[in-house]
């Protein structure tokens, strides 16, 4: 049955099966906390967060206002989407000062909650760029600086979100300190591999189980040359978060309602319906885009040789270690070192693409790679192997026509690859 059928066309159908999963209306309204007996604000910062702002308006048995912040682009569909709820957009993944500004507005709002009040917290993935406030002693082009180096240092997400927290006003549980004595009530989407609350959006209601030790050991780990001012926060007082335990969070809770292997078990299940036998590798891997697209490859390889028609499954977030001038995400950059990998494997198909629709540097979800696509490459003078060393993945692509475009998707349950073997 898969012979019959075009493999571009499954993996595409797969990859819309897993985004109309991801869908952070529904994961939001079916989950909304009891109403308190004071006010309700709602705040929160991500990808996601007009979608969910847009379900808590809709579905909330009585009045409520708020702020939430949200990507250039990411905001609501129409202009009269959201009538009480402002809806704020900001850079990501860098920082700006319309970040800054936000993120002030929602920390005094909190502050001002009392006892009996309700702060509904709604996080997802681009939280920590968005919501930006840095701590005393930080300026913002100094935590701009920090973050353009730890996106190209070749860290994790959570690694990225420890220093992020130390260097916060807002992070790492001082947003649910700071609305206590009031109840808070978290609703995260997850796109961090483990799908760790603290770590989503780097844990502005949440207990933080590091230390600013952690976060000089990460800068340290990978030659982040930051300011002497820097070291000082995080060996000092105000560069601390609030630890499990502490009295200012025990009325703040959280739950994750949608992640990565919801993704991925629709994908699974579209794949089965169109009689391919899906395998799921996992939701959380990470490392270097570049290793992992190598593995899959060779993997790719194992299975082709043993004749059995199967998709390949698997979710979470790489990274990419900066080292040339060009323009390129991690899933582009996957793929590129997976089609090298292959050397033309006439049996194999794959798509990699980010579920909010953005891949790195350009705009595009990701790319697809076919059997032709280093033969098609090497007929316009590309050298796929150089082009890998500049990581200039996106250029690659778009050369051969083959990237994937949704625009902003306006959720984020990390990445999703698929690879199709027929």
């Amino acid at each position: 049955m898969v012979e019959k059928q075009d493999p571009r066309y499954i993996l595409r159908r797969l990859f819309y099966a897993a985004l109309l999963a991801a869908d952070p209306y529904k994961a939001t309204a079916g989950y909304l906390p009891k109403p308190p007996t004071g006010r309700t604000l709602v705040v929160g910062a991500g990808k996601a967060a007009a979608l969910m702002a847009k379900a808590v308006e809709d579905k909330w048995p009585g009045f409520v206002d708020g702020l939430v912040i949200v990507p250039y682009g990411h905001g609501p569909q129409e202009a009269n989407d959201l009538e009480h709820i402002d809806v704020i957009e900001a850079s990501h993944p860098v920082p700006d000062e319309t970040g800054e500004m936000a993120a002030r507005e929602i920390l005094q709002r909190a502050r001002a909650l009392r006892e009996g009040d309700l702060m509904i917290s709604l996080i997802s993935g681009g939280g920590s760029s968005l919501m930006v406030l840095p701590v005393f002693g930080i300026q913002l082009e100094g935590k701009k600086w920090i973050n353009r180096k730890l996106l190209t240092s070749g860290a994790t997400i959570s690694e990225m979100n420890t220093v992020r927290r130390h260097l916060s006003a807002i992070k790492g549980g001082r947003l649910a300190a700071a609305a206590y004595p009031a109840r808070t009530e978290t609703i995260i989407i997850s796109d961090v591999p483990g799908d760790e609350p603290a770590t989503v959006a780097s844990g502005p209601t949440m207990a933080d189980p590091t230390t600013g030790a952690d976060a000089i050991f990460i800068l340290k780990k990978y030659e982040i040359d930051v300011p002497q001012e820097v070291f000082a926060v995080l060996e000092g007082p105000s560069g601390e978060t609030h630890k499990p335990g502490d009295p200012l969070l025990l009325k703040s809770t959280a739950r994750v309602t949608l992640r990565t292997r919801d993704a991925l078990n629709a994908a699974k299940r579209e794949a089965k319906i169109l009689g391919i036998k899906p395998f799921v590798l996992g939701d959380s891997l990470e490392g270097e885009a570049r290793i992992l697209g190598q593995e899959h490859g060779k993997l790719a390889h194992a299975l082709s040789d043993e004749g059995l028609p199967c998709v390949i499954l698997s979710g979470g977030e790489t990274t990419v270690t900066k080292r040339g001038e060009g323009i390129g995400g991690r899933n582009g950059e996957y793929l590129l070192a997976m089609a090298l990998e292959l050397e033309g494997n006439r049996r194999v198909f794959a798509l990699a693409a980010d579920t909010d629709g953005i891949d790195g540097g350009g705009a595009n979800a990701g790319a697809v790679i076919d059997p032709s696509t280093l033969r098609r490459a090497a007929q316009l003078d590309m050298s796929a192997w150089r082009m890998l060393e500049d990581n200039d993945s996106f250029t690659f692509f778009d050369n051969l026509g083959d990237l994937v475009s949704t625009g902003p998707t306006r959720t984020n349950v990390n990445d999703f690859r698929a690879i199709l073997i027929v």
